[in-house]
């Protein structure tokens, strides 16, 4: 079964799945709602339409560069009370999580016509990218031209070459879904407007070279 790269890079990324009220989280990893939220800018798709051909896709992560974890906050004045009606007098300061400098090559595994139409829209985005939240702007671009892979998850994110510089933090490891392992509240459920997540399992391995390199 074919498997589709994407190159997640940039100075800032957040990928938040458990945010409750004004803090907004990020995981150490991208989270497969994010990811797929951003494969829907790519193709144009509303929030409001349904995604489960892309939630059915086999997700794995490769973790190239851990980020460090930064803290910021933001103030809101003249926010919506209990009663429905605005308060100017009531500020919310709402803490914000990030990853700063990380590097992740992230596989999707699955139909082999999907996997081909969502590589195209990742070379001509329909809306703009960005990674978790609209301020995280990709650099390098996600599109990778190499990125449509002729074999299965583990030997695709195994084989392709480093996207870290190798300098410092480099904790390279695959997170692989699974049938067993850690729960993630991350897998959409429903279209993207209704914000209905379910969960679903990850495995984490040690990143071992396979023996027959894929084209």
């Amino acid at each position: 079964m074919p498997t589709l790269l994407l190159r997640l890079q940039g100075p800032l990324q957040s990928w938040g799945t458990t945010s409750r009220f004004d803090e907004r989280d990020t995981q150490l990893e991208p989270s497969k709602s994010g990811v797929l939220g951003l494969i829907c800018a790519a193709l144009g798709r509303d929030r409001s339409e349904p995604v489960d051909d892309l939630a059915a896709l086999t997700m794995g992560v490769r973790v190239d560069r851990e980020g460090v974890v930064l803290r910021d906050y933001q103030t809101a004045t003249g926010v919506i009370n209990a009663a429905g009606k605005v308060d100017l007098k009531r500020t919310v300061v709402s803490p914000r999580y990030y990853l700063s400098d990380a590097a992740f090559l992230v596989g999707l595994e699955g139909d082999s016509l999907l996997l081909t139409q969502i590589h195209q829209a990742l070379k001509r985005p329909h809306w703009p990218l960005s990674l978790g939240r609209k301020g995280c702007l990709p650099s390098p671009p996600v599109y990778l031209p190499d990125g449509l892979q002729e074999c299965d998850l583990i030997a695709a994110l195994s084989d392709y070459p480093e996207l870290s510089d190798g300098a410092g933090r480099q904790v390279r490891r695959l997170l692989l879904e699974a049938s067993e392992g850690a729960v993630r509240l991350d897998q959409p459920i429903a279209p993207f407007a209704e914000r209905r997540f379910g969960p679903r399992f990850v495995t984490t391995l040690p990143l071992e070279p396979q023996e027959a390199p894929c084209s």
